[in-house]
């Protein structure tokens, strides 16, 4: 059984394409989904169900044509419109190590260690400005709001999903 600990959110299914069970989807994460990816997962009434891709064509930069099994007419695609596509995170994990940038949005979900006192998780990222920050829900109850930028990562701990943070105490007042 997969859970939610064990896959990565890397985009969304749109709507069917034609009628034999193709469906378009954005995928917003830097990976080649039919080369890195053993499957993709779905939530479907709270179990997260793998589908094993068949074919993939590209539409644009960051929308395809997916072709799954067990997904063959309009009306079995039509099942899947609006939902999360996640990839298994150790295929993600392993997809973006490559890369030399990880993308922000990577980072939700880990765990944070804040000037070696505060402890909390990455609960989203705010991009709505310029300044990408990360919103940390403390263990404390509180929330703060950290820049994504490197001079306040300290160490990233990929495979047990941690960052420790460096910044001033100031920052943490805000």
């Amino acid at each position: 059984m997969i859970t939610r600990e064990e896959i990565s959110l890397i985009g969304k299914f749109n709507k069917p394409h034609g009628i034999n069970g193709e469906i378009s989807a954005t995928i917003n994460a830097p990976l080649d989904v039919k080369e890195d990816c053993s499957c993709i997962v779905c939530d479907i009434d709270g179990i997260y169900v793998p589908f094993f891709i068949n074919e993939v064509r590209r539409k644009s930069q960051d929308n395809l044509l997916i072709t799954v099994d067990g997904i063959n007419n309009e009306q079995e695609a039509m099942t899947l419109v609006n939902r999360d596509i996640y990839a298994l995170s150790r295929d993600y994990n392993a997809a973006i190590t490559n890369e030399d940038e990880l993308p922000v949005n990577f980072f939700t979900n880990f765990k944070t260690v804040i000037n070696s006192d505060y402890k909390g998780s990455i609960i989203d990222i705010d991009d709505s400005t310029a300044n990408v920050l990360f919103v940390i829900s403390l263990d404390n109850g509180h929330q703060v709001l950290i820049p994504a930028v490197d001079n306040f990562i300290r160490d990233i701990d990929i495979d047990n999903k941690i960052i420790e943070f460096n910044v001033p105490h100031d920052l943490l007042d805000l």
